[in-house]
Order: structure tokens, then sequence, then C-alpha cells
């Protein structure tokens, strides 16, 4: 197992910082995909962390993701909008993308929102949080265009990418729902830090070239490459399909329909769904059943192995309170990587470190 460097937050803020304004980030910017990179880590989604700058530096230098880009609107009727995000940085279109639909949706009830040619939106749990902020549902269809990483269920080879799907519900009084997950078994980030922490996959995620199970995450890494499997098989296959129809084909106007090209850019297509819970249904009662239920559903005696339930965002928020207190794991081989990348934007990785505490 790769050695494991224990960050504090705020250092880790203050190098990944120094890092983005290498691309040449207006400070909003630089703000904005710190912290979105930051926090994927605090929740213990590292797949979606810090890790990712030197596949976003990749991206830069070939063109694919073009810094200080913002929202263009392509169509809009007032409670539903198109909007394109000229391939600018996810964690910047997607703030502007929330920003526009909670607006709406808080002047007119609810708002569709189809966005098309972001680069990495990141966590997608990040604007449902932004959604439920405001007391507002969120529906979220995303889909991918990169190398094709995820095999359709009974396929033996990648066909389209991890397409992830999330929902924010407010909780009066308590902590939100916050659904966010990939609709493969593992997102494609998690393989690359199982290589670089020198672990092995659980069986029954992967297949390698040949179509063959296999545990080594080296075949998500490098090539001859293979492919992930979707969760709960046919049902997993299922929702990614949907998610590609609705959030690429639709959404995006950009669907997966060819093998990898080459690129090292990240493209996503979302379709969104906002709207007030308030202004569809009678919020005493809503509060009511969905506070029963929750109650209900986490009494449940644990089985062994588990101290309770936990329902959708808790472990997060669980993640984030120990991170805090502890640091955030980075290995070793990743956290090289970034160092590697930070020369490829001329920023000193000394520097880096030096911040990072390292």
């Amino acid at each position: 197992m790769a050695h494991m460097h224990y960050i504090n937050a705020d250092r880790l803020r203050d190098a990944v910082r120094l890092l983005v304004r290498g691309f040449g980030s207006e400070p909003r910017e630089v703000e904005l995909v710190t912290e979105n990179l930051v926090q994927a880590n605090l929740t213990g989604h590292d797949s979606h962390g810090v890790g990712m700058l030197p596949r976003y530096i990749d991206a830069f230098l070939e063109g694919g993701l073009l810094p200080n880009a913002h929202i263009v609107t392509r169509m809009d009727s007032g409670t539903m909008v198109s909007l394109d995000g000229q391939a600018g940085f996810g964690q910047v279109i997607g703030h502007e993308t929330m920003e526009l639909g909670i607006a709406r949706a808080k002047e007119h009830g609810s708002c569709i929102v189809a966005l098309a040619n972001s680069h990495h939106l990141c966590r997608i749990g990040a604007w449902a949080e932004m959604a439920v902020a405001q007391n507002l549902i969120s529906v979220h269809f995303v889909n991918v265009i990169s190398r094709p990483i995820v095999a359709p269920w009974g396929g033996g080879d990648a066909r389209f990418g991890t397409n992830p799907f999330s929902v924010g519900i407010p909780v009066p009084g308590q902590e939100p729902i916050l659904l966010d997950f990939a609709t493969s078994v593992i997102a494609q980030g998690k393989a690359r830090v199982a290589h670089n922490k020198r672990e092995k996959l659980p069986p029954g995620q992967m297949i390698d070239h040949l179509g063959q199970p296999t545990i080594d995450p080296v075949y998500g890494v490098h090539p001859p490459l293979g492919a992930l499997r979707t969760f709960g098989e046919h049902k997993g296959f299922g929702m990614a399909l949907v998610c590609e129809l609705l959030g690429g084909a639709l959404a995006g106007g950009m669907a997966a329909h060819g093998p990898a090209d080459g690129k090292r850019r990240v493209l996503n297509g979302m379709l969104t769904m906002i709207f007030d819970p308030a202004k569809l249904a009678d919020g005493s009662v809503f509060e009511q059943e969905m506070t029963g239920f929750l109650e209900w559903v986490k009494s449940s005696p644990p089985q062994t192995g588990f101290d309770h339930v936990r329902v959708a965002g808790e472990p997060e928020r669980e993640y984030r309170a120990k991170r805090l207190a502890e640091g955030v794991p980075v290995d070793e081989n990743t956290w090289q990587e970034m160092l590697t990348a930070a020369r490829l934007l001329g920023v000193d990785p000394d520097a880096v470190q030096k911040l990072a505490g390292l």
C-alpha cells in the first residue's frame, strides 16, 4: 500500500489554490474549483477530489478545458432553459447553472435546466446541495463524454461513461437527503485511487480487456484497458441508459456512440429538474410523512457489521467531520502526480508542497 499523507483541509486548499492559478483562472474560478475539489475529498469521494487536477491539466494543455468560461443561454422559456458550458471548468459552469435554475424555481415553482458542453462537473451531489440549501428539491441526470469505461450489462467491453444520478431533498429541522452515485459499481476515479494506493478491487466491479472478471484496477488506468460494470447488473445498466439519453442526447446534444478518441477532456451533459416542494404538496403533510418514514427506516435493528442504518448523505457528513479533525488522506502516488502536473502549468511544486505542510 502506498504511503498516505494526512493534510489539513485549509492547507490543502492553499496548495490547490496555487496550482489552479496556474491555469490563468480568475480569482472566483480559483475559489470555486478549489472548494469543490477539497469538499469532494472531505466527503470521502477521493475519486472526485484534488487527484483530478492532473487530468484537468492534461485537458487544458490539449485545449479541451477552457478557463474563465461561463454559461451561455441557448434557449429560455422561463421555466425551461438550455445552456452551453463552453467547455469551462465544471465547478464554475455547474455553480452558475444551479444559481440560474434555483432563481427560476423560486420564481415559478419549478425549472428544468438542460446543460451541454461542460467540462467535468465533478461531484454531482454538490449541485443538489445548492438546491436543498434553498429548500428546493433537485434531480440530476448526467452523461460523460470521454473514453468509454463502463460495459453494458451482458457486454464484454466499455461503451459509455459512469453516468451519475443525484437527488437532493431538504428535510425540515434535519440534515437533507443527498443521493449521489455513479451508475457503474464504482466511479472511474476509484479505480485510479485503488491503483495509486496499490490496492485490489472487490470482485464484481471490473472486467479486463478480454471481458473476463478482474480485481486488478490497472485495467481501468493503463492499457490494455478493461471496463467497469454497472451496479445492480441490468438495473444499473438501465439507469445508465436513461442518464445517457436525458443528460447526453437531450440536454447535452451529445451522446456516446464511438470508441475513445484519445482526448483527455471530460465533458458532461446534465438534465436538472428543480422544484419547490411547498408549492407542489401540503408542506405539513409532506414533512410529517417524510420524517415518519425516515425515523421508521433508521430504527431498523442493525445487521452484523453495522452500527446503525444510514440514509443518503449521512456517510458523507461523517467523512467530513472525521477528515476535518484528522486531515484529508492523499496517497503519495497521487500527490506526486499533482506535483508533476504543477510543473506543466509553470507552478513551483516545492511551493505547492510547502503550502500543504509536507
